[in-house]
């Protein structure tokens, strides 16, 4: 069985995800855009995927936007997003960013890009810089 190991930014939540990943989505929804502060989510799906706390569990927070089943748990020390049990346990959404593990599952799809920014359009045609620019 495959196993991926994360944590938060500050260290003081970790997990484990037992399982694979079947779905790598990375969502444009006007939702996942706010939650991240960024273009789109990048997040993992595990339907047989077991999600272990190792440490920190009592750091989390878990925010559900009402009348939505738009979800997502974070580190209350440093504000990571986390992986959550959804569908009443029976789905494990973890945001790929949270892992510290490789995974080697390529994104499936771009999906709610009728929600798109107009600013993320041909993010490839942007200038790479590898490190922060001086």
């Amino acid at each position: 069985m495959t196993k991926h190991c994360g944590s938060c930014l500050c260290g003081s939540i970790r997990f484990e995800v037992a399982g694979e990943f079947e779905r790598f989505y990375l969502c444009h929804c006007e939702y996942c855009r706010k939650d991240t502060g960024s273009a789109h989510a990048s997040n993992l799906f595990a339907s047989t995927g077991k999600l272990i706390w190792l440490s920190g569990q009592e750091k989390i927070k878990q925010f559900t936007l009402p009348g939505t089943r738009h979800s997502r748990a974070f580190c209350l020390e440093c504000g990571s997003a986390l992986p959550s049990a959804q569908m009443g346990g029976s789905l494990v959404v973890v945001p790929a960013g949270s892992l510290d593990s490789e995974v080697s599952l390529r994104p499936t799809a771009h999906i709610f890009v009728s929600s798109r920014a107009k600013w993320d359009e041909a993010p490839e045609c942007i200038p790479s810089v590898a490190e922060f620019p001086s």
